[in-house]
């Protein structure tokens, strides 16, 4: 496949493609014209990376998942720095959930505020006052 072929595909731009080569994260065999080629399993490759980068892991760590991934054997201490990585991952999950609860009460409250609160209070504007007469 060609990297725009792999780009569309994966939902990436070509940029990100050229990245993942540099940082060892993706391979591709070049054409004699020089393009790259890259194998059916790349897009795969790519929705995995995403997954990995979105979870906050910097390159280095991806890079050692994906060997992991690949070839199916753990290299010594890996293992403990990803056990570090999941913590990490379900601390960030935790938070986003509780923001996210925070988020709909919010919600809640500004779709049916109780009869004390207006919704110029509950978003955090000043109160309007009567006009006056």
């Amino acid at each position: 496949m060609r990297i725009g072929e792999v780009a569309h595909q994966a939902g990436v731009s070509v940029r990100a493609l050229r990245y993942y080569e540099e940082q060892d994260l993706l391979h591709a065999e070049r054409s004699s014209g020089g393009q790259r080629q890259y194998p059916d399993s790349a897009v795969d490759r790519v929705h995995l990376i995403q997954q990995l980068f979105a979870a906050g892991l910097p390159s280095r760590a991806v890079r050692e998942v994906l060997r992991c991934v690949y070839s199916g054997t753990v290299e010594p201490g890996l293992l403990d720095q990803l056990e570090s990585e999941r913590a990490r991952i379900s601390e960030r999950i935790t938070g986003l959930v509780a923001a996210r609860e925070r988020l709909d009460g919010v919600i809640a409250t500004t779709r049916n505020p109780p009869p004390e609160c207006t919704h110029a209070r509950v978003l955090g504007a000043p109160a309007r006052s009567a006009a006056p007469s």
